[in-house]
């Protein structure tokens, strides 16, 4: 397993890391994706310069889908970012699929598994292994149905598993892991809390609800050897005991790695 964390393009995001002594970036796009294209050249510059690969790539909350079919222009967008990701030796591209209400679940379904065939034929041209987050952001891909239907079906669909996103939708992140945990190929680190049922704060992982030390232990039993990334996602955990709580999940989570 290698520690990493999220991070930006510019050449201080790739010191602050470097200073942190963590193995790699992740770069999330989302509405930023023209930004990271125009400066994929300075991004390799410093990866290089620091030695810090780009782990993974992805892009959150876009439209991919609507009731006339698949989005070219968003899959385009998505073809050149698999494209970059290539050209800066990562291999892991992230993405999801909205769900359109006009349509049944099967028929989401099935135009989700045409837009991912259509990833993942581009992505193996280039090196490069497509996973769908799980977060709920304009993203249905991201239960066990779901899971069952569309990666039951693509053998070559990968899964970025962030156990927060499974707590606040009430379900067992151990379960899942469990059952699906031999398609993770990217793994977040970040912290969830519930009181009264209702999310108060998503604090440093090792200072919140979830049972760390269980889910790496279904890691380990599912043999996972790739990235945790850090995600820094508080809205109490700013500027100084921001950074102080990066220093402690990181001190936290070396303790369970093993391997």
């Amino acid at each position: 397993m290698k520690l990493g964390i999220i991070s930006w393009i510019r050449e201080e995001d790739f010191i602050k890391v470097k200073d942190k002594g963590l193995s790699f970036v992740e770069l999330d796009v989302n509405d930023r994706a023209e930004e990271f294209l125009a400066h994929v050249d300075e991004v390799k510059e410093y990866s290089e310069r620091y030695e810090l690969p780009v782990q993974a790539v992805g892009r959150w909350g876009s439209g991919r889908i609507c009731k006339d079919g698949i989005c070219e222009e968003e899959l385009a967008l998505e073809c050149r970012l698999i494209e970059a990701a290539a050209s800066l030796g990562c291999t892991i591209y992230i993405t999801g699929c909205n769900y359109v209400e006009e349509l049944s679940y099967y028929e989401n379904c099935q135009l989700a598994i045409s837009y991912f065939e259509k990833l993942i034929a581009f992505g193996k041209q280039k090196g490069v292994r497509i996973a769908t987050y799980n977060c709920r952001w304009n993203n249905f891909v991201c239960d066990a149905m779901a899971y069952t239907v569309i990666h039951g079906y693509l053998k070559d669909l990968y899964i970025k598993y962030d156990t927060s996103h499974c707590i606040y939708a009430g379900g067992d992140y151990l379960q899942e892991a469990r059952d699906w945990g031999e398609r993770f190929i990217h793994v977040h680190i970040k912290g969830a809390l519930l009181i009264d049922g209702k999310r108060f704060d998503d604090p440093p992982a090792g200072m919140d609800m979830t049972n760390w030390g269980a889910f790496f232990s279904v890691l380990y039993e599912k043999g996972y050897e790739e990235g945790l990334s850090i995600e820094p996602h508080s809205a109490t955990w700013h500027g100084e005991l921001g950074d102080k709580g990066v220093d402690y999940t990181i001190a936290y989570i070396r303790k369970l790695m093993l391997l």
